[in-house]
């Protein structure tokens, strides 16, 4: 039985008011009982919205039915920031001070700009808000972030980084704004908690309020929006689906994890609020689903590729900084035998189960006794019996005496320290050494190399045999993994054949995708050969709508550019979710970023060689992410050049290197089809993104392809 008879989802938004007919990026409310949604309600404006919530509010309360009413964006600001704006670390103060000062028509016209830079001139330096629609207004509000230094208070709050959401209730334009959201959130969240007498969790006490509010993040359960999607069809509208499975998620959740999830928050949670449901996204997931079973999380929203406006050639590091803050893990987990873990990838912290070592023993073979011994002759009587490792010596051993012992064996008790055999005379009933001998000489402590509930591996870990070495010392049989990625890899392009195949004129014989599948399978994923697609637009339709459904990430070859046949980019622009990245590198410039019914897709560039260098440089990191084995650099190494290059600025370039005698030399040409510089070189040189002129003995950076783990 769950803890609310009610529960009420809404899907906020700080976009103008919508059209009459039902769409996308507006507000929408869900309402479920009893496990089941009921209703899912547009409204055009954030005023019909307030309307609709208060009316239905007293209607529940009339009806004695208690409420959960949870909202879609952050309800406070990091530590710190309300008692910048309003003198006092009460989040109900600012949200006071917001409703006395947003101003919000019908037409959906605010003043929430000029608001926030009303609290950005309170704040040292630029910001903290930042992004607006036009460059010359707002003078106090920055039109990006760059620059922002936050160290009068953070940039996301522990909520935010616990749940991996990427946004920022600082960031009021460009997507996504959740920044405005808040801040035309919070005023409504006054008045109808004012008006309905409502508790707002975690802030208060709710265990009497008849009407609750929390925090919610839809992207806690996107699986089974991902799903749920798939299985509708284009024309549903995603919000409209969050809210459905949001609100029937939370009211399936059984009274004991409910209480739970509430109970369980940190103290910043006081003044910052804390997103409902966080750490336990597998179990919302399964409840929304209308047919619970084994869920992925999906990597990212349609958005998430989307480069701030204006720009247009993105330097590598800009580039990979974007996909490092963007990205996430996007499989899900699974409980395996330690039999079954190496390689994979650690979804949760492991923690000891027990000491290592259990109990106090001995390193060596020798006789136990207690105490040190001075310098100078020792004579001890032995007592009967020994102790070996797992046979354990049955009684205490009297102060004065001595016991044999082997290595590994517990101490008997009344036994501290061990004195070697090599070091002993003994004639069966004493022994005799000469001191000085320290207390504890040649013992080892209960937990002196990990303690009982310790962690011992962190969550992200790639498991080695070391690692099941020592989980299994320390009392573990089995470990939560991650399910293993995905990767399907799909060539396009009516010129293409495969090896061993007839080549008719103009065709040539499929380079990328026998590489990348091998690649992949090299990183410790699951490789999933897709085939090659023809130069059809609805048969490359096809191709991704079978890949969508059976992979994590999809890797394409060819088609990334703006050209006629250029499907591959036609697709994903049409489908609302695709970002061309001109990256300043060579090989490599266009790199097509996208998703597809959720499953991100990066588009590679055809010519080989930028192929392979652009997935070890963007795709495989990012796949680490997307793996849960985090963000990974290459190792680098900085040797002498055996080659000399004149190098304009402008861009970063990669090229194709091996070294010999101490110093690296670099293939002969630098063209992208020059598929035989890959096999021959053993990795990469990358020169920097400013002018360069090398000479041999000038000290370069060398990536040799081992540290790419291939």
């Amino acid at each position: 039985m769950s803890v609310f008879d009610t529960v009420l989802a809404v899907d906020w938004s700080a976009a103008k008011r919508k059209p009459p007919r039902e769409s996308k990026d507006a507000i929408w409310l869900g309402v479920a009982r009893g496990g089941v949604a009921e209703q899912q309600i547009y409204c055009r404006s954030r005023q019909e919205a307030e309307a609709w919530i208060s009316s239905f509010l007293e209607q529940e309360q009339a009806a004695r039915r208690r409420v959960l009413a949870a909202f879609d964006f952050p309800f406070g600001y990091p530590r710190g920031f309300a008692r910048r704006i309003t003198g006092s670390d009460d989040p109900f103060a600012l949200w006071h001070w917001l409703e006395e000062r947003i101003e919000d028509a019908e037409d959906g016209s605010n003043n929430r700009f000029d608001v926030a830079s009303e609290m950005n001139r309170l704040f040292a330096g630029t910001g903290p808000f930042w992004g607006k629609p036009h460059q010359a207004r707002w003078p106090d509000i920055p039109y990006r972030k760059a620059g922002i230094a936050y160290t009068d208070v953070p940039e996301r709050r522990r909520a935010d980084l616990a749940a991996k959401a990427a946004s920022s209730c600082f960031q009021l334009f460009f997507n996504p704004t959740v920044g405005s959201q808040v801040l035309m959130g919070l005023p409504v969240l006054q008045r109808l908690r004012l008006r309905h007498k409502a508790a707002v969790w975690p802030f208060e006490n709710i265990a009497a309020a008849q009407i609750v509010f929390a925090e919610i993040w839809p992207g806690l359960i996107e699986p089974a929006v991902k799903a749920a999607m798939a299985a509708s069809g284009p024309e549903e509208i995603r919000d409209r689906v969050q809210m459905r499975l949001l609100s029937q998620a939370l009211s399936r959740l059984p009274a004991d994890e409910l209480s739970e999830m509430l109970a369980a928050v940190p103290e910043e949670a006081q003044e910052e609020a804390w997103i409902l449901g966080t750490g336990h996204d597998d179990r919302l997931n399964a409840l929304a689903w209308d047919k619970p079973g084994g869920l992925t999380p999906p990597p990212l929203s349609n958005d998430c590729f989307a480069l701030p406006a204006g720009v247009d050639w993105t330097p590598v590091d800009d580039a990979l900084a974007l996909l490092r803050d963007r990205l996430g893990p996007v499989t899900g987990a699974e409980t395996v035998p330690l039999a079954d873990a190496l390689g994979r990838v650690l979804a949760e912290d492991a923690a000891a189960k027990r000491a290592n070592p259990p109990l106090p023993n001995t390193a060596v073979d020798g006789y136990g006794f207690a105490g040190g011994r001075a310098e100078g002759p020792h004579v001890l009587p032995l007592v009967p019996g020994r102790a070996a490792a797992g046979v354990p010596f049955g009684g205490t051993v009297p102060e004065g005496s001595a016991v044999r012992v082997l290595t590994g064996a517990a101490l008997p008790d009344g036994v501290d320290t061990v004195i070697l055999e090599e070091d002993v005379n003994t004639d069966g009933s004493r022994i005799a050494f000469n001191g000085p001998l320290k207390q504890g000489a040649n013992t080892r402590k209960a937990g002196e190399d990990v303690c009982a509930g310790e962690r011992i591996l962190p969550a992200g870990r790639v498991i080695t045999p070391a690692d099941l070495a020592l989980a299994s010392a320390t009392g573990l049989a089995r470990l939560t993994v991650r399910l293993p990625l995905r990767v399907g890899v799909l060539s396009t392009g009516d010129e293409l054949v495969e090896a061993g195949e007839p080549a008719g004129k103009g065709q040539i014989f499929d380079a990328n995708r026998p590489m990348l599948l091998a690649l992949i399978r090299q990183l410790g994923f699951v490789p999933v050969d897709l085939g090659k697609a023809a130069d059809d637009r609805e048969a490359l339709r096809a191709h991704l709508d079978g890949a969508a459904a059976q992979t994590d990430v999809i890797l394409t070859s060819g088609g990334a550019s703006a050209g006629d046949e250029d499907h591959m980019s036609a697709l994903l622009r049409e489908a609302g979710a695709m970002q061309e990245w001109r990256i300043a590198l060579k090989p490599g410039r266009p790199l097509a970023l996208g998703m597809w019914q959720g499953t991100p897709v990066f588009g590679l560039p055809g010519n080989p060689v930028a192929a392979l260098v652009c997935t070890l440089i963007f795709a495989r990191p990012a796949m680490g992410l997307m793996a849960g084995a985090g963000w990974q650099e290459p190792q680098a190494f900085e040797v002498p050049a055996g080659f000399e290059k004149r190098k304009k600025p402008g861009r970063r370039e990669y090229l194709r290197a091996r070294v010999r005698d101490g110093r690296a030399e670099v293939f002969k040409s630098e063209g992208s089809g020059r598929i035989s510089g890959l096999s021959w070189a053993e990795g990469l040189v990358e020169l920097g993104d400013g002018a360069a002129e090398i000479k041999p003995g000038d000290p370069v950076r060398f990536l040799p392809y081992g540290s790419f783990s291939m």
